[in-house]
Parts: C-alpha cells; structure tokens; sequence
C-alpha cells in the first residue's frame, strides 16, 4: 500500500512539475506581447501575402499582418488579455483553403510578455466528390476513429474482467495522456511527438499502477462493495477534469509536430502520413495484447482472475499482481489512445470525457470483459459514427451508433461477444 501510494504520489507530482512551465506554454518570454504564426501547406509550402487581422475582445482592430517569403506573421498586441485573429481566405493561393472543420476566426489567450502561437491550418480545396468516393473516404475515417476508441476500451474492458469495476474515470485516463504528451511536445523539453508518446505511456502505466495499488486494492480490502468503488470513480472523474484544466487550461491546444501534412492520394482515398502511422501503431500494439492475452501465461492467469479471482487464487495465482498489471496495461492504453486522439483533433480537458460514452458504448456493444468484443463493438461504434455523416448532419452523428447500442442490446442483451448470465 506505501509503495502504491508513493507511486501515485509521484506521477501526480509529474504533471504538476510539468504544469508550471505550461503557465506560459505558448513559448518563452521574449519580453513583447505578440502573436504569432506561420501559413504553410505541407513541410516545404509556404504561402506569402495572406492577410492576418487582430482584434481585442471587444472587436476593436489592434493590428494587421501580412506573411513573409516563409509564410511568418507576427502582430504585437498592447498587453495580456484575449484576441481574436482572424485570417482573409480571399488573399490564400488559388486552389487553397481552410482545412474542413477550421474556423477563420481563431480565439488565442496570450500573457503579458509572452509569446503566443496562432494556427491556422489550410489545404488543398476539395473538388466535386461522387458519393462512392465520400462514402470510402467516411469509411476510412471510421476505422480510424473505431480504432482509437478501441484503444481505449479494451483498457476499459480488461479491468471490468479481473476487478468488476466500471470505471468512470477512464476518460481522464485517456485526456492524461493527451495533455502529458503535449507537456513533452510542445511545453517542456520539445520532444518530437514519438519519444513524447512513449515517455506518455510510461507515465500513464505509474499513475494506472499507483491508482491500483495505492487507492483501488485498499479499499477492496476494507470491503468496500462495487458500487461505492464506481461512485468513488465518478469522483476521480470530476477531481481529474477540474485539475487538468486548472493547469492545461480550458482552451483547444494542438500538437507542435504532424499538424499539417500532404494527403497521399490511393485511389478513393486521400490520408495523411499520421493517419497511416496512427492505424499502423494502433493495430501492432492491439495484436500484441492479443497474442500476450492468448498466449502468455499472465494471458492465462488474467483470463483465469476474470472467470473466477478466488479459484484462480486457490490455484496459486497471484491475483493482485494480476490486477495490478492489468491496470497498468489499461491506463497505459487509455494515455496512447488519449495521444493518438490529440493528434486527430486539438487538445482540451474533456477530450477523454466526450469520448468516454463511446468507449462506454463499444465496450457494452461487443460484451463487457471482453477484449476482442471491446474491439468489435468499438469498430461499430467508431463505423456508424463517420458514415452517418454521409446522410445526417456531423452535429448529430453520436445518436446513430448509441442507437445501435440500444438495438442490439435489446436484440442480445449480453453483447455481441459476451456471455449470457442470469441474475438473481
């Protein structure tokens, strides 16, 4: 129990050792108030002229700039405060626009002396597209996404099985991971993103471990029954949210690396280079847990705790170095599906949470304990979700797969790979 509470103890004083050089995460101080950025497509394209305009939060104009030969701007602002920066899409390369889903007008927050980074991704303007290409390109999306809730709910699922605790605090498991990557990134030590994402793993394995043997196996021990153990997990989800927006902050925050990349055109499909890497590392590390599960004997022991811990006990198993490893596997999970999240979309304190009712939702759909039905049913999930959008607007595409969850539950209450149990 020390070591457990020593071992949490250290990993929440990392992120908040890493949190202090986030106060003025946006760069160093350079003395003058600014903002700042640079217009580019790819790594070699660089676009001059584009007209950028800063406004204080009343709307008054504080400054114009126009990009250099390597697509620079900086405007000085009077002091602290928020702006708003907008960029004139009239004054872009022909046959470039905004990146689908960027706004023209940015919202940044910047701090007296400091420095503050204003992205604004672009890309090539998209022509006419027949629906059969839409509809691939949606499906490609959808694996991606599925994928990464994947990721995340097999985490999710494997400590439902040894330990029968639902744990709502999963999502902040995954938002850590997001948010201790970008430290590692762009706030301290300017890591490139892989080393980050690995330090990330690392640190989210010691907070999963420290969790289990510091706060979870306690309070088994005192007997406490399943549901205070998910209330007290409701609890770690709001306790963790409110911390990491206290030292992340509320606003989105990219990563420094991958953020804008030339699309490689295979036939129907147009993907990015960190969409390949991120369905490539997703699926080795998913096929390790596979083979590790099946074929190792901890697989063995953590399938034999999730039929019966006290039989498996009786055998000679080890049951709370069985539980304990399976909480560093899951949080180590959730934080490597928080990372490849992040790098799908901006950063912000309820990434993990706004995810969390569909890594909920996967891990139901393909039967709880499971972890090849948690894959199944996050793929679904993940599916539905993006192909929706080729019918239904993007703002209600999470009604159709929570839809789905109710149907087949209905159809097969027990999941799709689960087990049918009666109860009482």
């Amino acid at each position: 129990m020390r070591r457990g509470m020593i071992l949490l103890g250290l990993t929440l004083g990392l992120l908040m050792a890493l949190a202090v050089p986030a106060l003025a995460q946006d760069g160093a101080d350079t003395g003058q108030t600014e903002l700042n950025g640079t217009i580019r497509f790819g790594f070699n394209q660089f676009f001059e002229g584009v007209a950028i305009t800063v406004a204080d939060s009343a709307g008054g104009e504080v400054g114009q700039a126009v990009t250099d030969a390597d697509g620079r701007w900086s405007v000085q602002v009077p002091g602290p405060g928020a702006y708003r920066v907008s960029i004139d899409t009239s004054t872009l390369p022909e046959g470039i626009r905004l990146r689908e889903g960027q706004e023209a007008v940015v919202d940044a927050v910047v701090d007296a002396g400091q420095s503050r980074a204003v992205v604004f991704a672009v890309g090539e303007a998209p022509k006419g597209t027949p629906f059969g290409e839409r509809a691939a390109q949606t499906v490609f999306n959808g694996f991606k996404f599925g994928l990464i809730i994947a990721m995340s709910a097999i985490g999710l699922s494997l400590i439902y099985g040894t330990t029968g605790l639902v744990n709502f605090a999963h999502g902040e498991l995954v938002t850590f991971g997001a948010v201790i990557a970008w430290y590692f990134n762009s706030s301290w030590g300017d890591l490139n993103l892989i080393a980050a994402a690995v330090l990330t793993v690392i640190v989210c394995g010691m907070l999963g471990a420290g969790l289990e043997s510091g706060l979870f196996r306690p309070l088994r021990a005192r007997r406490l029954g399943i549901f205070q153990l998910v209330v007290i997990t409701i609890g770690l989800s709001l306790l963790g949210r409110q911390l990491i927006q206290l030292f992340f902050g509320a606003e989105p925050l990219p990563y420094r690396d991958f953020q804008v990349q030339k699309r490689w055109e295979f036939g129907p499909w147009a993907v990015t280079p960190r969409e390949v890497t991120t369905i490539a590392v997703i699926l080795v590390a998913l096929v390790a847990v596979g083979l590790m599960l099946q074929k190792t004997r901890f697989g063995k022991a953590t399938r034999a705790v999730a039929d019966n811990a006290d039989l498996a006990a009786v055998s000679g198993i080890n049951v709370n170095r069985v539980v304990l490893i399976v909480w560093v596997m899951g949080a180590a999970l959730a934080g490597l599906g928080g990372v490849f999240q992040g790098l799908d979309a901006d950063i912000d304190p309820f990434l993990g949470f706004q995810l969390l009712l569909l890594i909920f939702a996967g891990v139901e759909l393909g039967g709880m304990g499971t972890a090849y039905g948690a894959l199944a049913g996050s793929l679904i999930i993940g599916m539905s979700t993006e192909v929706s959008t080729l019918w239904i607007s993007p703002e209600l595409k999470f009604v159709v797969p929570l839809a789905a969850l109710i149907l087949v539950l209905l159809l097969r209450p027990q999941g799709l790979f689960g087990i049918r149990a009666r109860v009482g």
